[in-house]
């Protein structure tokens, strides 16, 4: 009604009620960039992307301009939208796809809860080596990170829980067009978990493919539900 509330104030029928975010403060260093970003879904909320692979989600230090970060605060600075980035399902960068980002701190907070109760279901299509012969199933394995390198994982016994369900699509010619649903969200689930089955996927040679027909790792996010 126009008015400041207290929180524990009760509504009453006929009332309004509006709430309004802290402005939130961008990281340092942090640069708006004019890219171009192919946009699936958008509302006050939420944006949904298909990104392009080559691109890397936040900066980094061998990639720190040209990510989706740089692109989404020229996006929010054309809408007069005084936020930050907000990553709800990240992509590597050679991984294309749908990614869903939240617009403020408050829907953040929601989604990653979402994430964590598994409400939040991502879909990947892949081609990987071999034709598999299992048509389905599901990978139980633990991920963690490989002792000699701070990029590489591995199957361990004190890792993360990661647990993947695969179906087989079609299969030809020593390869197989495979579908992917993930439980959970570790890095490099699905390129770690098909090596470990022995079907790593096409142009991923840091876990066994190779890139003589793609030069980079043929996975793609095709769905997000939440």
């Amino acid at each position: 009604n126009n008015q400041h509330a207290s929180v524990r104030h009760q509504l009453q029928a006929g009332e309004e009620l509006r709430v309004f975010f802290p402005v939130e403060e961008r990281s340092e260093g942090m640069i708006a960039e004019d890219i171009p970003l192919c946009i699936v879904y958008e509302d006050d909320a939420v944006l949904v992307i298909n990104k392009e692979a080559n691109m890397s989600t936040i900066p980094s230090r061998e990639h720190p301009a040209g990510s989706v970060a740089n692109a989404l605060l020229s996006h929010y600075d054309k809408q007069h939208l005084a936020s930050t980035v907000h990553i709800v399902t990240r992509l590597d960068r050679d991984t294309s796809g749908l990614m869903l980002i939240a617009k403020n701190r408050f829907v953040h907070h929601l989604l990653s809860k979402q994430h964590q109760q598994k409400a939040v279901k991502r879909t990947y299509e892949a081609i990987v080596h071999g034709e598999m012969i299992e048509r389905e199933g599901t990978i139980d394995e633990p991920i963690g990170r490989k002792s000699d390198s701070i990029i590489e994982r591995t199957i361990c016994e004190n890792g993360q829980r990661a647990v993947t369900h695969f179906r087989v699509m079609d299969s030809a010619n020593h390869k197989t067009h495979v579908s992917l649903e993930l439980e959970t969200g570790r890095t490099h689930q699905i390129r770690v978990h098909m090596a470990h089955i022995g079907h790593p996927l096409l142009g991923d040679d840091l876990y066994g493919g190779r890139r003589d027909v793609i030069k980079r790792q043929a996975l793609h996010s095709t769905s997000l539900t939440f």
